[in-house]
């Protein structure tokens, strides 16, 4: 099939005539008389830029660019507008043995793309190869892939901010939301446009997360993506996003208008309402997959540059499970996602990224090196080592386990406080020492190079595994219905049922269940480090077992708002709250258990239920259900210097065991605890406490030292 439309000689077009233009920056651009195209192929032979008719339908000209500067094409056509609809088909080799996979019949996206029309289509011309060839991917495909392709758009991304400010919260202040901007709203029926990003910034939605006390939402990827075929041949689609088109446009699902000020307007209200908007960003890899994957954009430009290759090149080297993985050892690959990630803080206004398979993008040929050139480069940036950076730090290569290995500022998700925070709870034994060690901010994998305890991002649930509800619900993953056979997902999540799997009308399981997702909550909130809490676990969100639901958006993938559990959000913002009132939960430098250098004074105590602290021969006794922590502000902080004169404490009791009393610390005469939080007693005010105080079975208390004097029980 070759394009639809008559190819207008440039000199006939109504446009000027194409100029050499410039090869900076990359991608179209409008200055206001025309538009500047740059594309970056080290090894095309010739370049051809694809104008399409007004309605985006048709190819109607073919222009060759007429530069090349390095390894960047460029031309100039005057006279041209934002709303230009464009593509490109490169010209070179194609010789899969040797990494080169050009195909002019392809229609191909610009990387640079700022907004993209349309979708892909998926028909047997969009591989560059014969897809019926028993020789697979070594053949030539002549078929045209324009009508089956989506189309870039030439944009101005000027928009009226007005007085927008980045709220700039603190690390040390920092409690993040993960979210879905389709799964958050879709439940929302008193929302507009739900589904969208407009709908997440609608005032119900800003409403419900400031009250939470959350002040960052981190986003799901909104750059465009892909659907997998072999999801749309099950009914499916891909509903978290993983699978990037293009890494400078929003996803076309999420807009209204289809314009960026959707994007735009949306973080403009978040900063209205005091949040950060941080994106879980894909530079992994992209939704080309491994050889035998479609020609759309990067394979078709220059695959052997885009693409980290195998000894042998017709293969990809795979360390992301998705077939393939960008190669950021090459300049230009590195200078697409700096542009992109400087492009998404300076023109649309986020505040950070979290980097998913961030292990990847440290990988040199050698292994993942901390000090990879991408890694040196963010932390030098002027613009991006001033926003939030958040690894997820591994990913499926050799090696690929990197936790507490990435350098400053980055923070890292921290699977170990997952799981073990789990396991605690769920009475695992020997865990009582890990527990200490996860709520201390696992100093053994951070305290290193400077970096803060806030480094590691604490987190129980991800959109990645179950939802709280449904890890107090089921005692094994029910992904049938992905379509995998319940292959899918992760087998072990240290999950338990309480009694009875799956939902039930138990007084007793529901209550059980309640408790322990307040006492998980609790542990969190406690922890040092930088909490996240996924979206929907404060609502008691079921995804019904569902611990992949990657590929279900629908009502298994999006937070059911109807069935919301009033009594635990009320709990979630209480234990928000509490965190937020005290610094001591909050801190910077990391608790060491061991005396201080300014004062000679401890910051941490762990005690045992009868007041004594902890022993060796209590932390290795694989039963211990208890354990208390005796929290102090760090030495040489701004908090301590402010509370000094008077020293204040937090003491929490973290039992996973049958019902103690519990001997609290001695304090001056003209101090006192006070319990403010019994998560088996949720929602009874503070109340003063002498001595000892009986702590039921599976729960905590917390106690915070104070002068305040209010009534009295023994």
């Amino acid at each position: 099939m070759k394009p639809q439309g008559t190819i207008i000689a440039s000199g006939n077009a109504p446009h000027g005539a194409i100029t050499s233009g410039r090869p900076y920056p990359l991608g179209a651009t409008w200055d206001g008389e025309g538009v500047n195209f740059a594309v970056f192929s080290q090894h095309a032979t010739k370049m051809t830029l694809c104008l399409f008719s007004p309605d985006g339908r048709w190819e109607a000209e073919w222009i060759d660019l007429p530069e090349r500067d390095g390894h960047i094409w460029h031309g100039y056509v005057p006279g041209l507008l934002p709303g230009q609809a464009y593509g490109y088909r490169a010209h070179g080799p194609y010789r899969p043995d040797e990494g080169h996979r050009f195909n002019p019949h392809k229609l191909l996206l610009d990387p640079y793309a700022k907004r993209i029309i349309g979708t892909v289509e998926w028909d047997d011309a969009l591989f560059g190869y014969d897809v019926t060839s028993k020789h697979a991917d070594l053949t030539f495909d002549t078929r045209d892939s324009s009508n089956f392709m989506p189309r870039a758009v030439v944009t101005d991304p000027s928009f009226s901010w007005g007085p927008d400010r980045a709220p700039n919260h603190a690390l040390s202040d920092t409690i993040i939301y993960e979210a879905h901007v389709r799964g958050l709203t879709m439940g929302r029926r008193d929302i507009p446009h739900r589904g969208t990003f407009a709908g997440l910034a609608s005032d119900p939605i800003l409403d419900h997360l400031s009250r939470l006390g959350v002040t960052a939402i981190e986003l799901l990827p909104v750059h465009a993506f892909l659907d997998e075929k072999f999801l749309l041949d099950r009914g499916l689609k891909n509903y978290w996003g993983y699978m990037t088109l293009g890494f400078f446009a929003p996803e076309p699902r999420y807009m209204t208008t289809g314009q960026l000020s959707d994007f735009q307007a949306m973080v403009q209200r978040f900063h209205g309402a005091g949040i950060e908007v941080i994106l879980d960003v894909v530079y992994n890899h992209t939704c080309e997959g491994n050889q035998m994957g479609p020609t759309l954009s990067f394979r078709g430009l220059d695959n052997a540059s885009y693409y980290r290759l195998a000894e042998s090149p017709r293969y990809y080297i795979n360390d992301t499970g998705t077939g393939n993985t960008l190669n950021l050892d090459h300049p230009f690959v590195m200078r697409l996602v700096l542009d992109s990630l400087r492009y998404w803080v300076e023109q649309m206004h986020v505040d950070g990224f979290r980097f998913d398979l961030a292990t990847t993008l440290g990988r040199t040929v050698r292994g993942f090196d901390r000090n990879h050139p991408f890694l040196q480069a963010i932390r030098q940036d002027p613009v991006l080592s001033r926003v939030k950076l958040i690894a997820e730090p591994w990913d499926v290569g050799p090696g690929g386990y990197q936790l507490g290995a990435f350098p400053p500022p980055f923070l890292e998700w921290n699977d170990k406080f997952r799981d073990q925070v789990r396991r605690y709870w769920r009475k695992d034994p020997d865990m009582t020492r890990k527990l200490a060690m996860r709520l201390s901010g696992s100093a053994l994998k951070f305290d290193h190079d400077g970096r803060p305890a806030t480094s590691s991002v604490n987190f129980l649930t991800a959109h990645d595994g179950f939802t709280l509800m449904d890890l107090v619900s089921y005692s094994g993953k029910r992904n049938l219905a992905n379509g995998e056979e319940n292959r899918d997902g992760h087998s072990e999540n240290h999950s338990d049922n309480l009694g009875i799997d799956g939902q039930t009308d138990d007084p007793s399981v529901l209550a059980r269940r309640a408790q322990r997702r307040r006492n998980l909550l609790t542990t969190l909130m406690l922890a040092q480090g930088t909490p996240m809490i996924l979206g929907g676990d404060e609502l008691g969100n079921s995804q019904d077992g569902n611990n992949n639901a990657y590929c279900q958006d629908n009502a298994t993938g999006w937070v059911d708002w109807d069935n919301a559990d009033p009594d635990f959000l009320r709990f979630c913002r209480d234990i928000v709250a509490f965190r937020k009132r005290h610094p001591i939960l909050r801190q910077r430098r990391f608790l060491h258990s061991r005396s201080r250098t300014i004062d000679g004074q401890v910051d941490l105590f762990w005690r045992r239920a009868d007041g004594d602290l902890m022993t060796e021969v209590d932390w290795n006794n694989q039963n211990q259900r208890l354990i208390a922590a005796e929290m102090r502000v760090a030495a040489g902080t701004p908090d301590y210097i402010a509370r000094s004169s008077r020293e204040d404490a937090i003491f929490a009791v973290f039992n996973a065991g049958e019902e103690q009393l519990v001997f609290l610390p001695p304090v001056p005469l003209d101090r006192v605890w006070v319990l403010q939080v019994n998560t088996a007693q949720p929602g009874e005010p503070p109340t003063r406490i002498h001595r000892a105080l009986r702590v039921e079975a599976d729960s905590v208390v917390v106690l915070a030292l104070e002068s305040t004097p209010i009534p009295y029980r023994s």
